[in-house]
């Protein structure tokens, strides 16, 4: 059975970690690596990762240390990490079955540089804010996977590298970008929602914030040597945009 590492980053924000680490605790795949690189909180973090550790069913590994901001962080946890299939995770999952259905998508598919993702909400306790039904399509055409439902191989990493920490809110991206732009990286996609993510991230944090997260996606698609850039990113809002008409239909399961 392969290892499949989940790697969260957190830094005073105890409350969210104990959910995920509860929800993550629910999984029936039973070869998961909890890896947990905390930026040095002082909210009580440390503590309820040590508690956790002692109550957890799966491999748990950790670091409290200060970091330079979510994408060091992510690079930090993926250098603790030793699963040969690689999450980063900080929400929830809304089936028990979750990393099994990955795992079996990708294992599907054979070796190599390949990966799975599948659809997602953004909600807060109360409602859904943003459905995205992701589908597979074309970097240049405005299409990219949801970040958070995406299971990768170890070797992707391994040939393409981590995150560009000079970014702020959009590494990410640039990431996906750069991993798919060649369709060198095969991915499966399963059409279910499996991922509720925390509503309120680095790039929904208000109009500024939502702009910084354009030009970067501009940025991007310019560093990947990518044509029509500013093109691709008027298509990539375009297809956010239905994704939050539909979220206001959804309720929370």
């Amino acid at each position: 059975m392969e290892t499949v590492s989940l790697i969260l980053t957190t830094y005073n924000c105890k409350d969210n970690l104990a959910r995920t680490l509860q929800n993550i605790e629910k999984q029936d795949y039973s070869n998961i690596e909890v890896v947990i690189k905390d930026g040095a909180s002082t909210d009580g973090t440390l503590n309820l990762i040590k508690e956790y550790i002692k109550k957890s069913k799966f491999k748990v590994v950790f670091c409290s240390e200060e970091d330079k901001g979510i994408y060091d962080a992510m690079n930090k946890g993926y250098a603790l990490s030793s699963g040969n299939i690689i999450a980063f995770f900080n929400d929830l999952f809304l089936s028990n079955s979750a990393v099994s259905i990955m795992v079996e998508a990708i294992e599907g598919m054979g070796g190599g540089l390949i990966g799975a993702h599948a659809d997602l909400i953004y909600a807060t306790d109360e409602k859904v804010k943003r459905y995205w039904k992701t589908g597979n399509g074309q970097i240049r055409r405005g299409w990219m996977p949801g970040h958070p439902t995406l299971f990768l191989r170890r070797e992707v990493y391994e040939k393409f590298g981590l995150y560009n920490t000079d970014y702020k809110c959009s590494a990410d991206y640039e990431f996906m970008v750069r991993i798919l732009k060649n369709n060198e990286v095969k991915l499966s996609y399963i059409p279910k929602v499996l991922i509720r993510m925390y509503y309120g991230g680095t790039s929904t944090r208000g109009i500024g914030a939502y702009w910084i997260s354009v030009k970067e996606a501009h940025r991007a698609l310019h560093e990947n040597h990518i044509a029509f850039a500013w093109w691709i990113v008027f298509l990539r809002i375009l297809c956010t945009v239905p994704q939050f008409l539909l979220g206001r239909r959804k309720n929370i399961k």
